[in-house]
């Protein structure tokens, strides 16, 4: 019984993960999104959607990011569960707590002296794309507009990753806490992110739930 079980875990197919592939795309995709908000952090850079929401929070209040990205999010986990599934919403908010959680500790293991704030937004937008890509493979995302988005996406089939970007005017939001030439690179951020997911994340090319 318990090896069947176990067997179980790790079985997945060509259109159906497994709880283990689940598992590890979450944790992978999490740890790929605090890598990439910490390297635009690490410039002083925004992104857009309630990780936007969270930044402006943050700095505006002093309270950690992690917090502030856990609480802005509460909201949508009714659109989720409405929407979108039991299944995703769980996940989901496996992932949020998880990079909320790893938030809170990443400046004790990666510090970061200077980040070019043109680097931080290409780097750091590519690096949070990947993170997202893989949570939305797994049917779970960062939580926000990217419930949204995927919800967009697959009533309509437009584009998350297009969504997402037209969404990301809460960047004009940072005039407020930042300097122009600080909100331009945050811009070109969002647009190397959500052009990331806009190309590599299309519903008819990858099927496995």
């Amino acid at each position: 019984m318990a090896s069947n079980a176990f067997a179980g875990f790790l079985n997945s197919s060509a259109d159906r993960h497994s709880l283990f592939d689940d598992a590890q795309g979450i944790v992978a995709g999490s740890m790929l999104a605090v890598l990439g908000v910490t390297l635009l952090s690490g410039a002083g850079l925004l992104a857009g959607g309630t990780a936007g929401l969270a930044f402006l929070a943050h700095y505006a209040t002093g309270f950690s990011f992690g917090l502030c990205f856990f609480a802005v999010n509460l909201p949508f986990y009714y659109l989720a569960f409405r929407r979108l599934g039991a299944a995703f919403t769980i996940k989901t908010f496996a992932a949020i707590a998880l990079t909320s959680v790893l938030s809170e500790f990443v400046s004790g293991f990666i510090s970061m002296a200077h980040v070019d704030p043109i680097a931080s937004a290409l780097f750091g937008g590519l690096v949070i794309g990947a993170g997202m890509l893989a949570l939305f493979r797994h049917r779970a995302s960062l939580g926000g507009i990217g419930i949204l988005a995927l919800y967009i996406q697959d009533r309509f089939g437009w584009r998350a990753g297009f969504v997402q970007l037209g969404f990301d005017g809460i960047l004009a939001l940072s005039f407020f806490v930042a300097s122009p030439f600080i909100i331009a690179c945050s811009v070109l951020g969002a647009i190397v992110l959500n052009l990331t997911i806009a190309i590599n994340h299309r519903k008819d090319r990858y099927i496995a739930m």
